[in-house]
Formats: structure tokens, C-alpha cells, sequence
């Protein structure tokens, strides 16, 4: 869930500290769209520029012709068909049916982290990344951070939702905000804490955001559990209730109307309302880190598991996938499927494709993408 860097896979919890001393130099205004590929003609057979930086690890499955130094830790296909990747330090990437190309927005390093891409019902696209919560209307990019109220001093954006109202929900390193589409207005958590807390980042920060069929709002908390909230009122889950584990790292409602979590150490449960079921404790699923949550077109859900490849979850039984399946590595970091229902993965080895029978290189599937 964190993905920070090459030395996670040894010990993700004591690399998160990294992140404090890394400095976010924040740009707030508008800007113009640049790409790589300005230079390209804009024609379907173009083949972009092979910008040929190093990774950090060996690339077996393609890593975006070479734009990807680490990996793509989140995917998005807007309305209009076009593919969104979000990198660990490579910024965003695009391909809209003609060009893959790498997006450079004016005024931000180009080695930012993106770790949300949503879309709102009027075709904007916001993603939640190191330098704040930028907007792309289709034209151009605009930039909300510290300047438009967004808290705290470091101003990477991990939460992000828009719920039924179209409100946008923001969980920042500095807390949780609402974005009107002009500032960032403060919406408080109740200051209850769990007993011996232990933030990774920050007391403050909360990694997920969902709405569930209900109404209900979920915040997964770095330490402090899971905050549930409707009409003003909030309930605490904790390790003492309900949780196995106070460091919630991902959360997803699917189609059933399940909430399933993930935590960093007490691996993954699901709530059917009632009962809440830790697969992870009953040795169903191994690994105590999962996160990645994703339900396919086929109602089944996917998630990663540290170390362990990913599993998929088809209603009755759990399966794994490794390496050993196909595929790339062990180590997962998004997933995602397509309007084609192709699943794709995204890993420290780059991306791959699970077409329903096998995993493949993405470039076999998506030419394209290599």
C-alpha cells in the first residue's frame, strides 16, 4: 500500500519513515499539459520517445517504454477510453488511443508519486499524488495544495473519493478535508485514539476514503483504526472491537454490500454487516499485509498480499496467484481492469496482464504499452 521504495520488500513499516524526510516543494495555479511526445507525430501508429532511465529492478514484463523507474501504483481508464497510470516517482503517464506518453505539469518536479485517479461525473479527473490534489478537465492541469487550504506541511494527498453528492473527500498527510472545487475546507475526526498508537506517517492521515451503499462514510487511519460516519455521528472500530489490527492500509465495499480491510499487520477481513471474518487468523490467506482491494466485472475480489502475489476471492473460495502462476512478481502494487475485462497488475517488475486464464506480459496483450 505504501510503495515507497526498492527496500519495501524487506520492510515496508520501517521505510515509510523515509517519507519524512523527503521535501515536497508545492506549486498551487493553473497549467498547461507538455508531454514527451510533443515533438511525435499524432498519428495511431506513432511509436513514442524511449526515454531509457534505469529501474530499480530488473524489468521482466514491460515498464511503459522505459518511463517507469519503479512502478505503476495505480491505473484508471476514463469515459473516453484513455488509460491513466500513476507512478512511484515517475509522475503520470497516458495513453489516448494513440500515444503513450509521460505528462509533465509546469511548475512540479517531474518525480512526483501519484496514489489516487478518480473521476467526477462531468469527465474531470483528479489524482491525489505528492504535490496535492490536481484536476485535469481535458485541457489542462490544475494544482490545489497548500494555497487553496489543503493542511499540513506536507501536502501528498493518499485518500480521495467523490461521493454520491459529488463531494469531493480528501485525506491528506494533515488531515481530512472537503474540496468545493475552489479551497479545502478542514472536516474533523473525533480525537479518540487507540491505545499505544503507532502511526506510520501521520496521527492525522488517513489512507482510504469510501462511501458506502448506505450513505456511510469509512476513513482507514494511519494507527487509529477505522472511523465510520453518517449525519454527524461516528463510530470507532479498533483492535479492541473489531479490528485485528489498528493500521489499516486499504478498504473497499463491493457489490454485496461486504466492507472488506486490509491491515498492515493483522492481514484481511471482511464485515457482511454483522460478523466481521479475519481470513488471515484462520489461515485461509497468508501474509499480514494486504491492500489493493478490486472488484472485477465478475463480482470477484481481487487483493494484494505482501509478499505473497495477489488472491482472488470468486464468492466461495480464495485462490493464489505467484509467481509460480505467471506471475511478474510476488509483489503487487495495483490493480485494475480494463473496458476489454482484461485484469492488469502492476508490480516491481512491471506490467502484466491476467486475461481469465494466465498472466502475460501487458506488451503481448496491449502492444502499446511496450
Amino acid at each position: 500500500m505504501l510503495k515507497i521504495s526498492d527496500k519495501m520488500i524487506l520492510n515496508t513499516k520501517n521505510l515509510i519513515l523515509v517519507l519524512l524526510t523527503i521535501q515536497i516543494t508545492p506549486f498551487t495555479g493553473q497549467v498547461k499539459e507538455k508531454s514527451v511526445a510533443d515533438t511525435i507525430e499524432n498519428q495511431r501508429n506513432t511509436q513514442p520517445i524511449n526515454l531509457k532511465q534505469s529501474t530499480t529492478f530488473p524489468q521482466i514484463h514491460t515498464n511503459l517504454n522505459g518511463m517507469v523507474r519503479e512502478f505503476v501504483r495505480t491505473m484508471y481508464q476514463d469515459k473516453k477510453g484513455n488509460f491513466w497510470f500513476g507512478t512511484n516517482g515517475d509522475g503520470i503517464i497516458r495513453y489516448n488511443g494513440q500515444i503513450l506518453e509521460k505528462i509533465t505539469v509546469d511548475g512540479i518536479r517531474p518525480h512526483f508519486r501519484v496514489l489516487e485517479i478518480v473521476e467526477d461525473k462531468a469527465g474531470n479527473l483528479w489524482f491525489g499524488t505528492s504535490e496535492g490534489l490536481i484536476k485535469y478537465d481535458g485541457k489542462e492541469f490544475t494544482i490545489f495544495s497548500k494555497k487553496e487550504g489543503l493542511p499540513g506541511e506536507d501536502q501528498e494527498v493518499w485518500g480521495l473519493t467523490i461521493d454520491q453528492n459529488g463531494l469531493i473527500w480528501v485525506g491528506s498527510i494533515g488531515g481530512v478535508s472537503h474540496f468545493d472545487g475552489e479551497k479545502f475546507i478542514p472536516f474533523s475526526l473525533p480525537v479518540s485514539k487507540v491505545e499505544n498508537a503507532k502511526p506510520m506517517l501521520s496521527d492525522k492521515l488517513v489512507f482510504k476514503i469510501i462511501e458506502d451503499q448506505n450513505g456511510n462514510m469509512w476513513f482507514a487511519t494511519d494507527g487509529n483504526g477505522i472511523f465510520k460516519y453518517k449525519n454527524g455521528k461516528f463510530i470507532h472500530l479498533t483492535a479492541k472491537n473489531e479490528l485485528t489490527d489498528n493500521n489499516v492500509a486499504d478498504i473497499l465495499e463491493d457489490k454485496q454490500g461486504n466492507i472488506w480491510i486490509g491491515t498492515f499487520n493483522g492481514g484481511v477481513s471482511k464485515f457482511d454487516g454483522n460478523t466481521y471474518t479475519n481470513f488471515t487468523k484462520d489461515g485461509i490467506v497468508a501474509g499480514e499485509e494486504t491492500y489493493n482491494f478490486y472488484e472485477d466485472s465478475l463480482g470477484n475480489i481481487w487483493f494484494t498480499a505482501e509478499g505473497y502475489g495477489v488472491y482472488r476471492y470468486d464468492g466461495n473460495n480464495f485462490k493464489q496467484f505467484t509467481t509460480e502462476n505467471g506471475l511478474t512478481s510476488d509483489v503487487v502494487q495495483s490493480i485494475f481492469e480494463d473496458s476489454q475485462g482484461q485484469l492488469w497488475f502492476g508490480t516491481w517488475q512491471g506490467l502484466c496482464i491476467f486475461d481469465g486464464e494466465k498472466f502475460v506480459n501487458a506488451k503481448d496483450k496491449e502492444p502499446w504499452t511496450n
